[in-house]
């Protein structure tokens, strides 16, 4: 079989119509990944081409282990809104990035300052959410995730989304530090 070859009028067609598609019935893809650290120029460099090759609406990060005033330290092509927690020390810390290719409006954040979570509440395609980014400790998780969200019940509905690393083993081979 021949290889297809596509002209340029060809994919810009396949992009009108893909806009069309998604003006006509949005939708929204939510990406999390444990970054563990990202002071390393070529670890922030290859965490931002990971995500602009998954191309997701909203990207939640955990242990990025950024200082409050590292945020340039996130930038990334296309992601202008970018939500961070981050502890003095350089540890822990959470972070969500917010795609330009939607329209997002922010109403309320609420965040800690160990680094350990992120709130954000607001209005996506014209459609309230709520998204949690929580990066549990490593020891006490179930104990920490259960005391954050009975902080944040009064804010938490059926728009919510809680995600990230919550440190919380599903199984006694999760437990083991053997590999």
């Amino acid at each position: 079989m021949g290889s297809l070859k596509h002209t340029g009028k060809e994919t810009q067609e396949n992009k009108i119509m893909t806009d069309r598609l998604t003006a006509l019935s949005p939708h929204a893809s939510i990406i999390t990944l444990n970054v563990n650290g990202l002071n390393s120029p070529i670890k922030r460099h290859r965490v931002a081409k990971w995500i602009k090759e998954q191309d997701p609406t909203i990207c939640c990060l955990q242990e990025t282990h950024l200082s409050p005033k590292d945020k340039h330290r996130l930038r990334v092509k296309g992601w202008r809104t970018i939500l961070q927690a981050n502890s003095k020390e350089k540890k822990a810390g959470v972070a969500i990035l917010i795609s330009d290719q939607v329209d997002f409006k922010i109403r309320q954040i609420k965040k800690d300052k160990e680094g350990q979570y992120i709130m954000i509440k607001g209005t996506l395609h014209q459609d309230d959410i709520t998204l949690i980014n929580i990066y549990a400790p490593n020891t006490g998780a179930p104990k920490f995730v259960k005391k954050l969200l009975t902080k944040l019940k009064g804010d938490i509905n059926r728009n919510t989304i809680i995600l990230g690393d919550l440190n919380t083993p599903l199984t006694p081979m999760d437990r083991s530090s053997r590999q």
